[in-house]
């Protein structure tokens, strides 16, 4: 793989989480591989007061091995929401591409509050540090959420391009840099097997699961102002359900794969009315005890209010009204608090028509599952079934995987790794595009709007280390099926499990 050109990555946020943990590590593994340009610099911008010494001196505080990253490490002392502070910055920038010999190509990285997403395009659009010329390219990273719901996202979109191109605007999403969810395509696409079955015709329902062990911890009091539906389904889920749904893209470019991923969202069956309550269940964590150790409700948290009706949990079941979904439904759900920490797709085909076999349990409908696990322990399993050993023709399940960390070279990149390359490699395909925000946000809208409007719609209470509310085990239709449990079946399928 080539370098990316020169340029120099600003980080607005420097001194914060994100930073720390995700954007720092990811340019120190990028600096191994050698995957960094040949003249590169970071300018971390805060409001704290340090200088590049002392920045360099945090940062190495809170890694195990600094590596060579430290000495590309500067800093600049200033407040994002006061304009007359950035004729400093772009004086800054300009000095640090003097004395590193670096090209005006510059990235600006957003790890910020949402509340400075437009705030901080239109003061550096101002003092010309957004403008393009030539071979001179600027581009700007923004982390979710875009937006609270479709209203506040469209208006951030609009805001942005008043000052960038959409191909400037990189909106991260870092689902999408997972090995496995990028797998999605290979294994659809490049395998003649799969492909043909991939519709209607052969398969039952599809299940997408990302659910965390953990709980809200100490962020309370933003999580309060979001719930699973915004923090998760609205984007990560969907995003998955683009993958596994969208059509061929006529080439692997950014925006053939990102145009299939819109018309999924164009396709989404709108959920509104009496069919929310039936198609969207949502819970809330309890207190419990999971092996031994009691674990606080969600309304015990911290910045938490005692009256929360903030979930903490969303199953839902919706449809992908086009040619090749039609009348397929995809169950997906998410939670806190649940058993185990795992995201992955299970794609359920239909039973064989005329079933001539029973298995040890006697059942004789259940048809193949492929599992495309996400994480942890990042893998490809699919279930079919073989004959018992011995006199008649008992039928027992059994598994055909792959495993990433079976390969001789099993490193595999950390999403924020992947996309930060991208980005400086000007491949916007694993970022999400406006249209696709917008339309996302058109259809979770409604959800939102009549658990505002209708308290009576129920939130349900779940214990914690339990797989959310039972009534969302009734959502699957059909005999013998249910939600794959990984807890259960990890331990045959040879993947993983905390439990």
């Amino acid at each position: 793989m080539n370098k990316p050109p020169d340029h120099i990555l600003v980080i607005f946020g420097a001194s914060g989480d994100l930073t720390r943990r995700k954007l720092i590590p990811a340019l120190m593994e990028l600096q191994k591989i050698d995957l960094l340009p040949q003249r590169f610099a970071v300018l971390g911008i805060g409001r704290s007061n340090y200088t590049d010494l002392t920045y360099r001196e945090m940062i190495s505080s809170h890694l195990d091995e600094p590596g060579e990253i430290l000495p590309l490490l500067h800093y600049l002392s200033m407040d994002p929401e006061d304009k007359d502070s950035y004729p400093k910055l772009a004086a800054r920038l300009q000095e640090l591409g003097s004395q590193r010999e670096i090209a005006e190509n510059i990235i600006f990285y957003l790890a910020t509050p949402p509340s400075l997403y437009a705030t901080i395009p239109l003061f550096l659009s101002s003092k010309g540090l957004l403008t393009e010329s030539g071979d001179i390219w600027r581009r700007i990273i923004i982390e979710k959420p875009f937006g609270m719901d479709y209203t506040s996202a469209h208006k951030l979109n609009r805001s942005l391009l008043k000052y960038l191109k959409e191909d400037q605007i990189y909106r991260i999403d870092h689902y999408l840099g997972k090995e496995t969810v990028q797998n999605v395509l290979v294994t659809r696409f490049s395998n003649g097997i799969f492909e043909p079955l991939w519709n209607r015709n052969f398969i039952h329902h599809v299940e997408i699961t990302a659910s965390e062990s953990i709980g809200v911890g100490t962020r309370g009091g933003y999580y309060d102002h979001s719930g699973a539906l915004r923090d998760m389904l609205q984007n990560h889920l969907l995003q998955l359900v683009g993958f596994v749904a969208m059509e061929p893209p006529t080439v692997i470019a950014s925006d053939a794969i990102r145009n299939e991923i819109l018309k999924v969202f164009q396709s989404l069956r709108p959920i509104t009315g009496d069919a929310i309550p039936k198609q969207v269940i949502r819970g809330q964590y309890m207190t419990s005890h999971v092996r031994g150790e009691a674990m606080p409700g969600y309304r015990s948290e911290e910045g938490v209010p005692e009256e929360s009706r903030t979930e903490t949990f969303v199953a839902m079941k919706l449809f992908i009204d086009n040619w090749r979904w039609g009348g397929v439904p995809f169950y997906v759900r998410t939670g806190k608090r649940l058993p185990t920490r795992v995201s992955e797709i299970v794609v359920h085909f239909n039973a064989s028509p005329h079933p001539l076999f029973c298995d040890q349990q006697g059942s004789s409908g259940k048809g193949n599952q492929l599992v495309i696990r996400i994480q942890p322990n990042e893998g490809i399993l699919l279930k079919f079934g073989m004959k018992v050993p011995g006199a008649g023709f008992k039928v027992q399940e059994v598994n055909m995987d792959f495993h990433y960390k079976d390969l001789a070279d099993s490193y595999i990149p950390e999403a924020y790794q992947r996309l930060l390359l991208d980005c400086m490699q000007g491949d916007s395909t694993l970022y999400a595009r406006a249209d696709a925000v917008e339309a996302a946000w058109q259809f979770v809208d409604p959800i939102l709007k009549t658990w505002e409007e209708n308290q009576g719609i129920p939130l349900h209470g779940y214990p914690c280390g339990t797989w959310g509310p039972e009534v969302a085990d009734q959502m699957i239709e059909g005999e013998d099926h249910t939600w794959r449990c990984p807890c259960k079946n990890l331990a045959d399928d040879g993947l993983y499990c905390e439990l």
